[in-house]
């Protein structure tokens, strides 16, 4: 196998550790005496709502709705996307919301409202329901709600601090799911946030909320970003104590839920180091937490790369680095590149690195998406850079764009596996050989 395989293997094996069809099975419960009502939101809500209703026995009650990136449901093209019969799979906008993902939402909502103490609200939690399950509190219209991620997005700010302003500016989330209804809660829950805290992935719905009104105004201010007026009133209002804050932790209404994590980063990075091993390669994994501006990030790993092939320390090649968590990219020039977090990692990395022989890497988000383009991500290898000059293509250049997309592209080695319907944060692996 070589290098190209066998980084591209080690992704799948990565992907295999957080497959909804695979590990959702294990977790449900029994039926309740009463109604079993799905709900959720998420790029991998297709896939874990099909897993509930492949293994959810038919004799019992079971219908809902979740809600799921546009191209991320099951369309019926072939026998694997054949479309759900008892639960419902609509698509909406992200990264930024729409009117399709606040009307499902305030579905959502009034479906939980009608449930009673002995129903089940089965709650299917993934990466991207921040956005998905976007339903603006009364006073803050959508197009306010889009004004204000798009500015988050292209500031750079780290998701945690994203979904700190989102859940005050909802109805649904930081908890609020579960004030709607009186019925038992269940979330299944894929972490797509470093250090896996359950209330900051797709902003909490079920889960408590620390943070405050305050804190989401001091993260515009740290951002100098300036809102639209119905969002400063109502976050001022907030902080002033004329608004009921978020759910917070020990309140009486989370006795009745358990939020069950069933994949994280660290799994899949286990996966791929089982994998490395079982092909002679001695696995390093630095970290599945690992933040920070994505070029700034790729120079930290170029330097540990660089040591392990020269130094043979803190181990003696063939070595795989591997790392996951969420990098950000912050726009120099909004609009004018094409690509995410993982390619320009990947592309930073490149320049770093200078063509160094023997040291090959893949970068790539496990929803399959990376950032503005449908790649998940993309290779490199010491030829790279020579490569892309040879047409006229120059790495520098295209770093200053934020377009890794048009590095990669070009060298016909961008990472291409469409939708994954799942989402467990960047992938990153960096072999020394």
């Amino acid at each position: 196998m070589n290098p190209r395989e066998l980084l591209i293997e080690s992704f799948r094996a990565a992907l295999s550790a957080a497959d909804p069809l695979a590990i959702v099975p294990a977790h449900l419960p029994s039926p309740p005496k009463g109604r079993t009502v799905v709900v959720g939101a998420g790029k991998a809500a297709a896939a874990m709502a099909k897993a509930v209703e492949t293994h959810w026995p038919a004799d019992a009650p079971l219908d809902g709705i979740v809600i799921t990136r546009y191209a991320h449901g099951y369309d019926g093209s072939d026998a694997d996307a054949m479309p759900l019969t008892r639960i419902r799979v609509l698509e909406a906008g992200h990264p930024v919301p729409d009117e399709a993902g606040e009307m499902a939402a305030k579905e959502i909502l009034a479906i939980a409202e009608t449930l009673t103490a002995d129903d089940l609200l089965l709650v299917l939690v993934s990466g991207g329901g921040s956005s998905l399950l976007s339903l603006p509190v009364s006073g803050i219209t959508m197009a306010d709600l889009k004004a204000v991620t798009a500015e988050l997005l292209n500031c750079g700010a780290p998701i945690q601090e994203m979904n700190v302003v989102r859940k005050h500016l909802s109805a649904i989330q930081g908890g609020r799911l579960v004030a709607a209804t009186k019925a038992r809660v269940l979330s299944l829950i894929i972490s797509d946030v470093a250090g896996d805290d359950p209330s900051a992935i797709a902003s909490g719905p079920t889960t408590p909320d620390p943070s405050t009104y305050q804190d989401a105004l001091d993260i515009l201010a740290a951002y100098r970003i300036v809102p639209p007026l119905s969002v400063m009133r109502h976050l001022s209002n907030g902080a002033r104590g004329d608004i009921a804050e978020t759910l917070k932790p020990g309140d009486a209404a989370f006795s009745r839920v358990e939020n069950r994590m069933i994949a994280t980063a660290h799994a899949s990075l286990t996966r791929a180091a089982a994998f490395f091993q079982a092909h002679g390669i001695t696995p390093m994994i630095l970290g599945d937490s690992i933040t920070g501006e994505a070029r700034e990030v790729a120079k930290v790993h170029a330097a540990l790369a660089r040591q392990l092939q020269q130094h043979h320390h803190p181990l003696k090649p063939p070595v795989v680095m591997i790392s996951g968590g969420e990098c950000t990219v912050t726009l120099k020039n909004a609009g004018q590149g094409r690509g995410g977090r993982c390619s320009e990692f990947l592309l930073s990395l490149a320049i770093d690195l200078d063509a160094r022989a023997n040291i090959f890497a893949i970068a790539c988000d496990t929803d399959g998406i990376d950032g503005s383009e449908p790649n998940a991500g993309a290779y490199l290898e010491p030829g790279s850079l020579a490569r892309a000059r040879m047409i006229d293509v120059h790495a520098k250049a295209q770093l200053g764009m934020n377009d890794a997309y048009g590095f990669f592209a070009p060298l016909d080695d961008l990472i291409v596996t469409g939708p994954t319907r799942t989402n467990v944060n960047d992938y990153r692996a960096i072999l020394v050989l």
